[in-house]
């Protein structure tokens, strides 16, 4: 037990020292509450046109079949509130893929994480994920005392807002666990599910994503349905909507990986600059960004969309 106190004592220290907001730590264990929700989430197809939630159900629950001898789950956060934001005459792009890609400069600094373990301690089996595997990440992160899952899904940190990333690392090292966050410290505010304009947020703590701006400008490749006509805000790619307006945000400081940081090319844009936007152009500011997700095709429907009255 002396061990698994003093390695949790170097993870989180390394954490830190990799720029990590938060690190927590959790056994590796079946989600038992999760998987109803789970389920009924999936029945009632709220996952819209996002199939892949339908798969490795079993491994979304179980992290021991995604690693082998699996005992602990760390969990991670990433700050990424930017300093500057776009300007207001402006088709918006959520805060996220203001700069590179999550998932690359995350998951380096997570493989560095697990190198650095290994020189450490030794042989270790784990693997690394950044919203890139069926992880309830979450739920994880809930176990592992990061936060509380506030009404609009994402987890919140007191100190620190939801303007984070989550990430894990799964190990078959046994560790000190920490204790779950229990509190939730939202009450009965009510101010996401009052700003959604598309009514996307349900009661307890769920979420229709096939009803989110961010699923139609991002996850539908279909035609944007005419239900969310005059109710996107100038959104071309995701949404903060349920963000901006929680208090706990007022806590939210900008981070300090200039990865993350936007070109002034795009926070310079507005509405007239998108809606002439080239492939070229595209390509230039949003080189290495999430939003290359969509691809050109994607953002230039979605700006249409919003364009037509």
């Amino acid at each position: 037990m002396k061990k698994a106190r003093q390695f949790s004592k170097l993870i989180k220290k390394h954490a830190s020292y990799l720029g990590f907001l938060d690190c927590g730590i959790a056994k590796a264990d079946f989600l038992e509450k999760e998987a109803p929700r789970l389920e009924t989430w999936l029945q009632n197809n709220y996952h819209g046109q996002m199939q892949y939630m339908e798969n490795h159900f079993d491994k979304r629950l179980d992290p021991r079949l995604l690693v082998e001898g699996a005992k602990s789950v760390i969990s991670l956060s990433y700050n990424y509130y930017p300093e500057q934001i776009q300007e207001k005459n402006s088709y918006k792009v959520a805060k996220y893929a203001y700069g590179e890609d999550y998932h690359h400069v995350i998951k380096s600094k997570l493989f560095a994480l697990l190198e650095f373990l290994r020189e450490e301690i030794g042989n270790i089996n784990g693997r690394c994920f950044v919203d890139s595997a069926p992880v309830l990440e979450r739920a994880w992160a809930e176990r592992a005392g990061l936060g509380w899952n506030g009404k609009h899904t994402l987890l919140i940190q007191k100190k620190q807002g939801s303007f984070f990333f989550l990430a894990e690392l799964i190990i078959d090292l046994e560790l000190e666990y920490d204790q779950p966050f229990t509190t939730d410290h939202c009450g009965s505010c009510t101010r996401c599910i009052d700003a959604c304009p598309t009514d996307a947020i349900l009661p307890n703590n769920s979420i229709d994503a096939s009803k989110c701006i961010s699923y139609a400008t991002i996850e539908l490749k279909d035609n944007i349905p005419l239900t969310f006509k005059d109710k996107m805000e100038d959104w071309m790619f995701g949404c903060d909507i349920c963000q901006d307006v929680c208090p706990w945000n007022r806590f939210s400081k900008p981070h300090n990986q200039p990865l993350f940081s936007p070109k002034d090319s795009m926070l310079e844009m507005d509405k007239r600059d998108w809606q002439e936007l080239t492939e070229e152009t595209f390509k230039k500011v949003f080189k290495k960004s999430a939003v290359k997700r969509t691809k050109y095709a994607g953002l230039t429907r979605n700006i249409s969309f919003l364009k037509e009255k």
